[in-house]
C-alpha cells in the first residue's frame, strides 16, 4: 500500500494486512477532531506506559526532522516500524507534514527486501539495517534509532553514499531532537535541531529544552560531553554506571570498544561483590567460543579494571519489542550464573 499525502483520500485506502489496518487506524485518529493521540513507550529503561501527545507538537517534531534532512513535497518515504510506538507514528506524521508518498512495508528484519525503486527517506532499527545493507543504495536519507549502532555496523555502512544518521531522543521528545551522521561522513557529536537548547546538570547529565515539542525542561540520565550550544557526545547512562572499587565505568564505552573486535552483541554489567562493591561482567550473545575469549583478552583496555572479571555467553540477549537491549531482563536471566 502507498499513501500519497499530497492527494490524500482516506476513503480510497483499503488494508490487505493487519499492519496496513493499524496504519489506517492511526491515520483516522490523526485526522479526527481530537487534539491528542496515544503513544506507548518502549519500556527499555522501565515499565512501558501509554500517554497522550498533542498533535501540533508532533507536527513540530516532524517539521524539524524534515527541515534538517531537506525533505520536500512529493518525496517518497517508507514506513517499516510498528505504529504502536512513537517511531512508527512519526514516520506517518512526517509524511503528512511534508506531503510525501509513503510506502507501507510490514515491519521485519528485512524491510527493504522487496524494494526495487529509489526512496528519499526511511527510519529503521540497527537490526533492520544490518539485514538491509545491500539495498541501502536505494535510500537517499536513513535515520537509525531504537538502539545504539554497533561499531561493526558503522564499518559496514561507512562506504555508502546514502546519508545515514544515528538519532538521539525519547518518547517525551516525540522521537529525536538531534542527529549524528554516520555516512558518507562520520561525526562523533550529535547536532541538536533548531529551537532545541541543551545543557547539563551537576552530574553531567543532559538537560533538554525543546519548547516546540515539550513545554518542560527534560532531565535525562544520559551522561554527555557538551561541545557547544547545540552539539553533544553521548557517554552512557548514569544508571548503567558500574562502580568497581571506587572507579566508575561507563559500560556503553566498553561495549563500543569490544564491538570493534567481535560481531556479537555484548553487554557489560555490574554484579555485587563484597570486596569491590561491583565486579565487571561481560555478557556475550552466541555460542561459547575460546577464540572470542582470546580476542577480548587481547583488547587494549585503557584501564586494567576495564577488563571483565567474568564472561558469560547466552544464546539470546533479551530485547524490548522495538529491539533495544533490556538490561533489567538480562540481569535476571544471568543472575544464577553470577
Amino acid at each position: 500500500m502507498v499513501i500519497d499525502f499530497n492527494n490524500l483520500k482516506t476513503n480510497n485506502l483499503h488494508s490487505q494486512t493487519e499492519f496496513e489496518r493499524k496504519v489506517i487506524f492511526f491515520l483516522e485518529k490523526w485526522l479526527d477532531d481530537s487534539k491528542t493521540v496515544a503513544v506507548q513507550t518502549s519500556g527499555s529503561t522501565g515499565v512501558p506506559k501509554v500517554f497522550e501527545i498533542e498533535k501540533d507538537k508532533m507536527l513540530n517534531s516532524a517539521m524539524m526532522t524534515c527541515n534538517f534532512l531537506h525533505l520536500k513535497t512529493g518525496d517518497i518515504a517508507l514506513l517499516c516500524l510498528p505504529t504502536e510506538y512513537i517511531s512508527g507514528k512519526m514516520m506517518i506524521v512526517r509524511s503528512f507534514e511534508r506531503k510525501m508518498k509513503l510506502i507501507i512495508a510490514e515491519p521485519s528484519l528485512q524491510p527493504l527486501k522487496n524494494l526495487e525503486t529509489e526512496i528519499d527517506f526511511c527510519a529503521m532499527t540497527p537490526l533492520q539495517v544490518e539485514n538491509s545493507v545491500d539495498k541501502l543504495h536505494l535510500v537517499r536519507n536513513l535515520i537509525i534509532g531504537g538502539a545504539s549502532v554497533s561499531e561493526s555496523l558503522k564499518k559496514r555502512i561507512s562506504h555508502l553514499t546514502t546519508h545515514i544518521f544515528e538519532t538521539y531522543g525519547m518518547s517525551e521528545t516525540l522521537s529525536h531532537i538531534a542527529l549524528k551522521q554516520l555516512a558518507p561522513q562520520k561525526e562523533d557529536y550529535f547536532t541538536a535541531f533548531e529551537h532545541v537548547t541543551i545543557s547539563t546538570d551537576e552530574r553531567g547529565c543532559l538537560k533538554i529544552f525543546a519548547p516546540n515539542v515539550n513545554g518542560e525542561i527534560l532531565q535525562t540520565n544520559d551522561l554527555v560531553d557538551v561541545r557547544n550550544r547545540n552539539q553533544f557526545k553521548f557517554l552512557g547512562r548514569i544508571d548503567h554506571v558500574i562502580n568497581t572499587g571506587g572507579a566508575k565505568i561507563f559500560p556503553e564505552e566498553l561495549e563500543a570498544l569490544v564491538k570493534k573486535e567481535i560481531p556479537n552483541e555484548v553487554v557489560f554489567m555490574g554484579a555485587a561483590d563484597e570486596l569491590l562493591g561491583q565486579k565487571l561482567i561481560l555478557v556475550i550473545e552466541g555460542e561459547e567460543s575460546d577464540e572470542i575469549i582470546r580476542t577480548i583478552s587481547n583488547i587494549p583496555f585503557e584501564k586494567n579494571f576495564h577488563k571483565p572479571k567474568k564472561i558469560i555467553f547466552t544464546q539470546q540477549i533479551p530485547r524490548t519489542p522495538n529491539g533495544k537491549v533490556s538490561r533489567i531482563e538480562l540481569y535476571k536471566k544471568i543472575s544464577d550464573s553470577l
